[in-house]
């Protein structure tokens, strides 16, 4: 999108060095690719008038033109275009004349024949991108006059503007104009149109018919009378030509100014060749033809969108060319001009399938302004006024579905959370007003009404974009974004992974049986009768889910022990189906298990105290209790504080040993992992090591069979926690003399202070609280002596 200065500054007053305003548009999103000067560098160039043009007698790339620069006199040129003929007027750049690309024309031969000066293109005087052919000028200018002079050209500033697809507003000199005032904080004003009318009604000599309201959201029209005569004017031609736009005729100039002045397109008919001044707007039917204005003959589609005249006859494609069959021309005494919204995917689907590009299909397709053919109507009338069209009264405006205009709530926090700034309330609420948003507060926040001039504003990201461009991205402090994280554990996940390297790291080996048993394992373990049955298992020896990890684990013991393998360690984390809990479904549960092959009870209780470590668990003890398929006075319960039973430990009845043929005592430990990891986790406090001397104490105590080990030695911390650092039950013993129901439980404790060498007194009297303690809590008598 290209734009002139002067011309933005007909909308508010814009005022700076050109560099600078190039800067703050390129800041606003809309970056500038290139800025020029032009209407200079034209010292030199006349008006010059064509008396003849002939062959040159020794070239055919080249000819000659006798030219009147103003003194009546013949001039020869050389010149390589033929387009122009006896009588036209051209630019000619005299000799001695500095082009605006720097180059100097001198006097000089061309194939043996002399060329004073050289007639000019629209390109090399910058007055155009058209480098085809010369420059044709209007016909009422006088030869010798000074090209700047004869033209109106004045120095400007033109901006070569990147404009992305999601500006629609910024395909026009008006949006560019209403972006830069804004920042500027200059008052900013559409054109006023000063157009009179006379005449019949449109209303009565035209109707339109919108039978696809889904294709045209909006079809205006209105009348336009009378002779059109003369050539636009130069201010007009000049600006055409500036953003790229080629001269054609009065009213096809003031067609393409109107659209990129207010980004409305338009089409104009000849009112005396629409049939029955009927027009209907619709799909077209599937291999419909239609004569475009280019000459070529175009074979339609029904996803095509047409324009009909009264016999529905197609006489324009809708939002991309018009017909032939209703073109303005030198007898037109009637113009039907038709401003419209076509619906933005059509547009697109229809231009791209034909090929068939226009200023006008690029701007419908990233979606125009509803709302502005009232104003592009008047202007229009305003610029043909001079060329003798009269506005007629009245205007047909029908309706089809247009989108309704975004309410959004723009959240100032989240402005600022996610622009990492600090932009008060008020501010945002001035930004947004300040481009045709109508902003209300809400309580800190913003209620926001999108103009219909915005389409591409759907959301509150859109919001807090216009917040950011209108602020200014410079002004945001730079920092550096943190690198987005993919994937990462639960803290579920980490916990197995952290029990696992704690059990391999104390010498336990991994397995991973199968999930199916086969019929009477579960029974051969002491778990009860069979539970879920597959009833289509691969292998109808393993039909059965299993519901322990125990039945696996011993018969991989067992297996080894067939191959001479004995006192290995094992252990499996895996997933154990309970029948019945959750309806028809089984209660999936994950599951630790550990045989220790060749180990007793007080190894699988060691084994318990690492897991619960490792898993950060406290506040676990155990219940001494008779569990199924363990030995009945070597096994215990793991219960929380609260009652809930999470596991079990102690040795394998040694039935069940027989059953799976396995030839040692196995201790075992199994916890309910999916109920462990649900569980509280204990943050793990390290403190430093002493190296003050330590000093150990042996303390025996006859308790009755149901006390816990396990409970006596919590005792036993709990009286001395301050110098009791460690407790180890190193001797279980039973005789006639304890008594049938009672046991010895023997302990070594290690007694030491962070800061200082105990004294013997200091030993002696923590020995007796602990030996207070556990008489006193599990009715205990001391048998043992110190060591």
């Amino acid at each position: 999108m290209r734009v002139l200065l002067s011309w933005l500054r007909e909308f508010a007053p814009i005022e700076g060095d050109p560099v600078e305003l190039g800067e703050e548009l390129s800041s606003l999103g809309l970056a500038v690719e290139e800025m020029a000067v032009v209407g200079e560098g034209l010292d030199g160039v006349v008006v010059a008038r064509v008396l003849e043009t002939r062959p040159h007698p020794d070239a055919d790339r080249i000819h000659l033109v006798d030219v009147d620069a103003g003194d009546g006199e013949a001039l020869q040129i050389c010149c390589g275009a033929f387009n122009m003929a006896a009588g036209d007027l051209v630019p000619l750049a005299t000799v001695g004349t500095v082009m605006p690309g720097g180059i100097e024309i001198a006097r000089r031969k061309m194939r043996g024949q002399w060329s004073n000066g050289m007639l000019c293109s629209p390109d090399e005087i910058g007055l155009g991108d058209d480098h085809e052919g010369i420059m044709i000028l209007p016909h009422d200018l006088e030869p010798g006059v000074p090209l700047a002079e004869a033209l109106g050209i004045e120095p400007d500033v033109l901006y070569d503007l990147e404009v992305n697809p999601n500006r629609p507003d910024a395909q026009s000199v008006a949006g560019v104009a209403r972006d830069l005032a804004a920042r500027l904080g200059a008052p900013f004003a559409l054109p006023v149109p000063a157009v009179e009318t006379a005449g019949p009604d449109a209303t009565g000599l035209i109707d339109v018919d919108i039978r696809d309201p889904d294709l045209c959201g909006r079809f205006v029209a209105r009348v336009l009378h009378g002779t059109i005569e003369g050539a636009s004017p130069p201010w007009l031609v000049n600006r055409l030509r500036a953003l790229g736009q080629r001269p054609i005729n009065r009213i096809v100039d003031v067609s393409n100014y109107v659209m990129l002045e207010l980004g409305q397109p338009n089409h104009t008919f000849d009112l005396d060749k629409v049939s029955g001044g009927k027009l209907i707007v619709r799909r077209a039917n599937e291999g419909e033809r239609l004569l475009t204005l280019d000459g070529a003959d175009r074979v339609l589609l029904a996803s095509d969108g047409v324009i009909a005249d009264g016999d529905d006859h197609p006489v324009s494609l809708a939002g991309v060319m018009g017909g032939a069959s209703t073109e303005i021309s030198a007898t037109t005494s009637q113009i039907l001009l038709e401003m419209a919204w076509w619906d933005p995917p059509s547009i697109a689907r229809t231009s791209r399938r034909l090929a068939l590009r226009s200023e006008a299909s690029a701007r419908f397709e990233r979606g125009t302004d509803p709302e502005i053919a009232d104003l592009a109507m008047l202007r229009f009338a305003e610029l043909l006024a001079p060329a003798g069209a009269v506005l007629n009264p009245g205007q047909v405006d029908e309706r089809g579905n247009t989108p309704e205009p975004a309410r959004l709530r723009l959240r100032t926090s989240r402005t600022n959370e996610l622009l990492g700034t600090e932009i008060p309330a008020d501010d945002m609420g001035r930004h947004l007003s300040s481009i045709g948003f109508e902003v209300h507060p809400a309580g800190g926040d913003h209620d926001v009404v999108v103009p219909s001039f915005r389409p591409d504003t759907t959301a509150e990201i859109d919001l807090v974009e216009e917040v950011a461009r209108l602020h200014g991205y410079s002004n945001i402090a730079r920092t550096v974004p943190s690198g987005g994280r993919s994937g990462g554990l639960t803290g579920a996940q980490r916990r197995r992974r952290f029990l696992r390297a704690v059990l391999a790291g104390s010498g336990a080996t991994e397995v991973m049986p199968l999930p199916f048993l086969a019929p009477g394992d579960l029974e051969a373990a002491g778990l009860g009768e069979d539970g879920i049955v597959v009833s289509n298992p691969l292998d109808a020896k393993e039909s059965v889910m299993r519901s322990s990890l125990r039945p696996g684990l011993l018969k991989a013991l067992g297996y080894n022990a067939s191959h001479r393998h004995v006192g290995l360690t094992l252990f499996e984390i895996g997933r154990v189906w309970l029948p019945g809990s959750t309806g028809d479904l089984p209660d999936e549960r994950e599951a630790l298990g550990i045989a220790l092959g060749g180990r007793e009870a007080p190894a699988a209780v060691e084994a318990v105290d690492l897991v619960l470590d490792a898993v950060s668990l406290t506040g676990v003890a155990l219940q001494q209790e008779p569990v199924p398929g363990l030995h009945p006075t070597r096994s215990a319960r793991l219960v929380t504080t609260d009652g809930a039973v999470i596991g079990a430990v102690g040795e394998i009845d040694p039935a069940v040993l027989d059953a799976f043929q396995v030839p040692e005592r196995v201790g075992w430990v199994e916890l309910d992992l999916t109920t462990s990891f649900e569980l509280p986790q204990d943050a793990h406090l390290f403190t430093p090591f002493s190296r003050q001397p330590s000093s150990d104490v042996d303390l025996a105590f006859v308790v009755a069979d149901d006390v816990p080990a396990a409970a006596v030695e919590a005792t036993l911390r709990q009286a001395e926690p301050d110098l009791l650092v460690s407790v180890e039950l190193f001797d279980v013993f039973r005789s006639e003399q304890l008594g049938p129901e009672s046991r010895s439980l023997a302990y070594a404790l290690r007694f030491q202070a962070a800061d200082r060498t105990l004294t013997d007194a200091e030993v002696g009297q923590a020995r007796q609280r602990c030996i207070d303690a556990v008489v006193a809590a599990h009715g205990a008598t001391l048998r043992g002596a110190d060591a």
